[in-house]
């Protein structure tokens, strides 16, 4: 039986994964930083069949007492600090995690066991300031934000290890990807959150930043097959996964608000609060490399994700009354 350890189990991505590889037939060990207050409700369903266990990017100890005891084939990392205006605010912290992170579990792989399968979860927001569009592998990286340098650290670190020891590491350069797990202050989540409020009455109003910044968004559940499909191949290497298709933050209200029959002309106010000290304006992907390696292909549209984040959304607040 093939066996993952995830690390950041508890995040939408990890919940995803943890589903497919259950489905695959894999034994799951999911790694989650201990707190005073457990978060496990995406994967609450996923309890009774697989392990959860306290460890901490921040402990060099924890990951190698991980790998010893289960001994996975494959390690997914998918944990970090990956909230980008928390970035601005935390920069020092989001270096540690999400940066020196990568290398100490790069580093207890190679001392517990080279032949580990390694999963970097790297991001579109190292093309930051975007070089040339669409993005692709061999695009420079010129990240805008700490969360941004910070996944340009892990992403090198990764090459650098696969290169110098051997070991099987990837990359996958995801583009933003979406789901109903997605957590409450993402933009794409605040807006269907606040969609539902408003077509029952329990808010007047949605304070955004840049309308007009555009991003190439996909579901989360197509883009887990993805970073599973990388570590059956051959070869390790690197991919950007997207849909290679932009929207901006405008279109994805407007969809979200005349899903429920609504204008969001009506409700929508720009706050400049909420725009970022230093803006990514465009960001698209080319995922030809993983099409063609990969024989990977999003499934749910644009269109289909935003309804269905709109459709949970209003499930959850007419649950609560």
């Amino acid at each position: 039986m093939p066996s993952a350890l995830i690390t950041g189990i508890t995040g939408q991505d990890g919940s995803y994964l943890a589903e497919w590889l259950l489905s695959q037939g894999y034994q799951v060990v999911g790694m989650m930083r201990r707190s005073s207050t457990t978060n496990v409700g995406r994967i609450e369903h996923l309890l009774d069949d697989m392990i959860v266990l306290q460890g901490d990017l921040q402990d060099q100890g924890s990951l190698l007492s991980l790998l010893e005891e289960h001994k996975p084939t494959e390690v997914y990392n998918l944990a970090a600090q990956s909230f980008v205006p928390t970035s601005w605010n935390q920069p020092a912290l989001t270096g540690d995690v999400t940066a020196l992170g990568v290398t100490r579990i790069l580093e207890a792989i190679r001392f517990v066991n080279p032949k580990i399968r390694f999963y970097q979860a790297s991001s579109s927001e190292m093309f930051g300031k975007v070089m040339e569009v669409p993005q692709k592998e061999s695009t420079p990286f010129y990240p805008r934000s700490p969360y941004g340098v910070a996944k340009v650290y892990g992403h090198w670190i990764t090459v650098n290890y696969r290169e110098s020891f051997n070991l099987f590491a990837t990359s996958g350069i995801l583009f933003n990807h979406e789901s109903p797990r997605r957590g409450l202050e993402f933009v794409t989540r605040k807006i269907t959150d606040a969609v539902a409020k408003i077509k029952l009455e329990k808010q007047k109003e949605l304070r955004l930043g840049n309308l007009d910044a555009q991003r190439d968004w996909g579901f989360a559940g197509d883009y887990v097959r993805a970073m599973w499909l990388m570590l059956q191949q051959d070869q390790p290497d690197n991919y950007v996964i997207g849909t290679g298709e932009t929207h901006s933050v405008r279109e994805f209200c407007e969809i979200a608000f005349a899903h429920v029959g609504l204008d969001y002309k009506e409700y929508v106010v720009v706050d400049e609060r909420f725009y970022r000290p230093a803006e990514v304006d465009l960001l698209i992907s080319d995922p030809s490399k993983a099409r063609a390696q990969l024989k990977w292909e999003p499934q749910v549209s644009f269109k289909e994700l935003v309804t269905m984040m709109v459709d949970s959304d209003l499930a959850r607040q007419q649950k609560l009354g």
